[in-house]
């Protein structure tokens, strides 16, 4: 009887998310079938099968903890490690957050400059390069002429790539002028003027790869990749060797799940503090403003909106070319990934966000 007894309550905590979780396992826990929630799941699976949303690879959805709903749409299956392109950059963030943890790095106000000091010396001298802080490549703001949005920009990142030393490159662009339509920093909402620039955020991994003295690779397995339990991922690098932690790590869905639900919980998995509560918290305060239709911008984090049946929700957000997301929605206790491969389609982002909103999140409004 005793032992029937003990069976018996191996099974609940077995079915809880809680103890799941903890044992390190995280299976997915559909909704009843039949349930609006289902129907709707389904509905989405269905659309993306069709093409609405032309070509989308995996759509993975959590709630309270729980993984629901987890589909792949291609060949690579759940093993297949998906470029992130850009969403590497809040992983940078991330890693950032960890060398400031352990002192490596003052705080967000050090100067870039000694850190990178061995790259130079730099064209364009300045004094105002010397001023450049962590924060300020953390929120997109800094005054060095680097802008991916503009082709014309010296800072563009395809003309990066012609450049064996990807770091000099960043810090050899002249200091940016402001035309007459372009707000001063002075003038902008948040005392900042965001320009996209990913020369900078490949700036930053090597900032904290000198900080720490380990490869920004070692440092990422060590203090985020291990405790989260992801494996194999597969980094990109310049042609002097340096991780760039601007755009193209490799991730599985799951592990960009697994980002997303530790930023949800405050920075913990499984009941341990991965990154510091304070540090999230740092990466989803709005920073500066990303630009009409755009939205705010924190710690290498996008911070949009979603309207769902009516209710607008605000979230966080890592976002790649291509429409690949990772969306977190606070209120709902809720973390989307969509990875696709939309790379030559318009509107990428505009179609991942529809996705998101009318099928996915939908499903989680009652």
């Amino acid at each position: 009887m005793r032992n029937l007894v003990l069976a018996a309550c191996l099974s609940l905590l077995a079915a809880s998310p809680s103890f799941a979780r903890q044992a390190g396992d995280w299976p997915v826990v559909a909704p009843p079938e039949g349930s609006a929630a289902a129907t709707a799941l389904d509905r989405m699976d269905t659309a993306v099968r069709a093409g609405t949303f032309h070509k989308i690879t995996s759509v993975l959805v959590a709630r309270g903890g729980q993984v629901i709903h987890e589909t792949y749409f291609d060949e690579a299956g759940a093993e297949g490690r998906r470029n992130t392109r850009s969403a590497t950059k809040t992983v940078t963030a991330m890693l950032v957050g960890a060398a400031i943890a352990r002192g490596s790095i003052s705080g967000v106000d050090a100067p870039v400059m000694p850190f990178i000091a061995d790259h130079g010396p730099f064209d364009n001298p300045d004094p105002r390069k010397a001023r450049i802080t962590v924060e300020d490549l953390l929120s997109m703001s800094s005054l060095l002429e680097c802008d991916d949005d503009n082709q014309f920009s010296r800072g563009n990142e395809e003309r990066m790539y012609l450049i064996e030393d990807w770091v000099k490159f960043a810090f050899d662009l002249p200091i940016r002028g402001f035309a007459a339509w372009v707000p001063k920093p002075e003038d902008a909402p948040y005392g900042r003027s965001f320009s996209y620039c990913t020369a900078g955020v490949t700036t930053l991994g090597a900032v904290v790869q000198s900080a720490t003295h380990e490869p920004l690779p070692a440092f990422a397995r060590e203090v985020l990749f291990t405790p989260l339990g992801i494996t194999g991922e597969e980094w990109q690098f310049s042609p002097t060797g340096l991780a760039q932690g601007g755009g193209g790590l490799g991730l599985r869905s799951r592990d960009l799940l697994k980002l997303g639900q530790m930023l949800l919980d405050g920075g913990r998995w499984h009941g341990r503090q991965v990154l510091p509560q304070a540090w999230v918290e740092a990466m989803t305060t709005p920073r500066d403003s990303a630009g009409e239709g755009r939205g705010d911008y924190g710690y290498l984090t996008w911070l949009p909106a979603y309207t769902v049946k009516g209710q607008t929700y605000p979230a966080w957000a890592m976002n790649g070319t291509g429409g690949n997301k990772v969306v977190i929605v606070p209120a709902l206790q809720a973390v989307v990934v969509v990875t696709t491969e939309n790379y030559d389609i318009r509107n990428p982002h505009g179609i991942a966000d529809t996705l998101i909103s009318e099928h996915a999140l939908a499903a989680l409004v009652p």
